[in-house]
């Protein structure tokens, strides 16, 4: 699939991107940055793969390395907790665009990115383990036309339906017979 490429514009027409207009209007936010990380091809495949081969939410795939740019981390680092919040929405919004224009769509769900750290004074709240520092929750999605792969759960609840049948080889009833 092609890139897609969000624009500052394109953001505003969103219907949920126009509610994040203080984001983009702020100039002490690096709402450009996370712009120019997320128009990126490689980063976008990678979204797609989190969830085709991960079962992860599309943003588990890219967010290690958008916690560690230089002018988003710092933000984030800011002991600005209300803005802070609004700057992980609004990314929220940005990766949910991104995918549709890539043919997903929500399933209403979240996947899991990080464990809250214990509340510090004074401190911006951050996670203590997982995949993300900032991040707690995000949006999954599933393709519009299918998913290609069964979820574990999903194979796991046919296979307590119907167990496979094993072949003739013998080898199940050695095995069988070996383990009374």
């Amino acid at each position: 699939m092609a890139m897609t490429r969000v624009t500052r514009a394109s953001f505003l027409e969103d219907r949920q991107g126009i509610k994040f207009a203080d984001v983009l209007n702020d100039p002490n936010q690096p709402f450009d940055a996370v712009l120019e990380f997320f128009n990126d091809d490689d980063r976008q495949r990678r979204m797609e793969e989190a969830e085709l081969h991960h079962d992860r939410a599309p943003l588990a795939g890219v967010v290690r390395e958008l916690e560690s740019q230089p002018d988003i981390d710092r933000f984030l680092t800011g002991i600005h907790a209300r803005r802070s919040t609004r700057l992980r929405q609004a990314i929220g919004v940005l990766v949910r665009m991104i995918m549709e224009r890539r043919g997903w769509q929500k399933t209403g769900k979240k996947g899991s990115l990080g464990v809250r750290a214990s509340k510090a004074k004074g401190s911006p709240a951050h996670n203590s383990g997982g995949l993300a520092f900032w991040f707690v929750r995000a949006e999954r999605y599933e393709r519009a036309e299918g998913m290609p792969f069964r979820s574990v759960r999903e194979r796991s609840q046919k296979y307590e339906l119907e167990p496979p049948r094993h072949s003739g080889n013998g080898r199940g009833a050695k095995a069988k017979s070996t383990a009374q």
